[in-house]
């Protein structure tokens, strides 16, 4: 199933798959979680307080000693090895024409291929295939001083089945943060469309936009939400009235909805927040509809348990923010927001295209940015005069700073335990540490899980994602100057020797 949803690629010349094939073999990292863990020579950092803010509203990347000193220089080598290969423009074209060809049925040819990624690419980017793989993940980067948003990476269930088998994996996941070491897991991450069939999800979808075209549309299986769509919202994934549900239906998505319930009261149970992530325009008013009627049921006391996630790379994106904040307000329910740009650029546009319509995404990157530090700034302020939570996951270091600056602004100490920067597992790292040594909470995104339940899921991510490996090169610049340092203070000490 999950093959069969891999976009379809062009053949790739067999030069070029051996060429960056061979790469991946030779260059990449080859031990655990080069996605910088701990170092056994180095001590952690001590623990960051809050409560006082650094002299200056920096966020530091001169002194890489100060980024990469919790870590071994193996660590650092491994880390940049595996971004310098990430960042081969050939290489996810590989991937996915790997994944989709011929040679995924061939048992030998499979295993080699998932063994190749175990050792590579999953181990840079992945938290481990089990729970004592991930729970040593953790541990490691809470021992550096960052936490770990857990995301047992499944998606796209077609049938009750999947999603019951899914449901039980979320749960073990959270069952899981009681044995790691307190605050060192930040959120478990979770996606609707693996608890929630995904045509279901399309269902409702269409007739919540429906609704939105014409008010009087009576939806007897609504419950109560947040405005989902505001007035620039697109709607143009229904153009005709949809049937109402079936009995069986309503059934299924009551079923779902008990589901998402089970997974909240186990989060609550356990004192770890949810994270519910954003997937593409056709499904994600379901998904809001979930998430919101979600947290006005678990959202209690000036705590969010329950976060939505909102796309800044879409037009329409400020104005549901504002639309979303006032209703919860008014509501007096505490507002847990994860901010992202954005993860199917490329599938959205080309679905617009496809039905004659102006893609939902904002015209340019410069659109997109800005878009996206207005909502952290407002965010910011949401959070210092009321009970709100915001992840602001980022992997620009100009909207890093941006945020940084505006928090500090506020008054660090106003913000506490309410507000969480975060990036990928593997990336980022100098955006990490750096928001790290400036004294804010930083978490790691971290997708876990079997390899080949895994790895479609990362190719589209890389696929719809190119530039962000790209831009890696912040982190492996840093690292080279980390390591000519290393490499310096090491000759000067052997000079001393003699």
């Amino acid at each position: 199933m999950a093959r069969s949803i891999l976009s379809t690629q062009s053949k790739i010349p067999k030069n070029v798959f051996f060429y960056a094939f061979n790469r991946l073999l030779n260059t990449a990292a080859s031990s655990s979680a080069a996605a910088f863990t701990s170092a056994a020579s180095t001590p952690p950092p001590p623990p960051l307080n809050l409560a006082v803010s650094p002299a200056a509203p920096t966020v530091d990347f001169s002194d890489t000693k100060a980024l990469f000193g919790s870590l071994s220089t193996l660590e650092v080598l491994h880390a940049a090895a595996s971004l310098h290969v990430a960042a081969v423009g050939p290489v996810v074209d590989v991937g996915m024409w790997v994944m989709n060809s011929k040679l995924m049925d061939v048992e030998l040819a499979r295993d080699v291929i998932f063994g190749t990624v175990r050792h590579s690419f999953y181990r840079h980017f992945c938290a481990g295939e089990d729970d004592t793989a991930v729970g040593k993940t953790v541990r490691r980067l809470h021992d550096v001083g960052l936490r770990s948003m857990l995301d047992y990476a499944i998606e796209y269930a077609n049938d009750e089945e999947s999603c019951d088998r899914n449901l039980h994996g979320f749960l073990r996941t959270i069952e899981a943060t009681r044995a790691l070491p307190p605050g060192s897991a930040s959120f478990v991450v979770a996606k609707v469309s693996a608890i929630c069939p995904l045509r279901l999800l399309e269902r409702v979808s269409d007739l919540l936009r429906w609704q939105q075209k014409d008010p009087c549309l009576n939806l007897p299986w609504k419950l109560k939400t947040f405005p989902i769509f505001s007035e620039s919202s697109p709607l143009y994934h229904t153009l005709q009235q949809p049937n109402p549900l079936t009995n069986e239906e309503q059934k299924s998505l009551q079923i779902s909805h008990q589901r998402l319930m089970k997974i909240c009261q186990s989060c609550v149970d356990a004192n770890v927040p949810l994270a519910i992530d954003a997937e593409h325009t056709k499904i994600q008013p379901a998904i809001d509809y979930f998430t919101y009627s979600a947290a006005i049921i678990h959202n209690k006391d000036h705590n969010p348990i329950v976060y939505g996630t909102l796309q800044a790379y879409l037009k329409d994106a400020k104005d549901r923010l504002l639309l979303v904040t006032k209703e919860a307000n008014k509501m007096r329910v505490p507002l847990g927001i994860k901010l992202v740009r954005g993860a199917y650029m490329s599938s959205e546009s080309k679905l617009a295209s496809s039905l004659g319509f102006e893609s939902p995404i904002h015209n340019s990157i410069h659109d997109t940015h800005a878009c996206y530090n207005s909502c952290a700034s407002f965010l910011l302020d949401n959070i210092a005069v009321g009970s709100s939570g915001a992840i602001l996951a980022t992997h620009n270091v100009d909207s890093g700073k941006l945020a940084a600056k505006k928090a500090y602004e506020i008054g660090i100490e106003k913000l506490k335990e309410k507000l969480e920067f975060a990036q990928l597992y593997g990336m980022s790292e100098a955006l990490s540490y750096g928001l790290r040594n400036a004294g804010f909470q930083v978490s790691k995104y971290m997708p876990f899980g079997a390899v080949d339940m895994v790895m479609p899921y990362l190719l589209r991510r890389a696929e719809e994602n190119r530039g962000l490996l790209s831009a890696s090169n912040l982190d492996r610049q840093l690292m080279r100057k980390e390591l000519r340092r290393r490499m310096k203070e090491y000759l000067r000490g052997e000079r001393r020797a003699f």
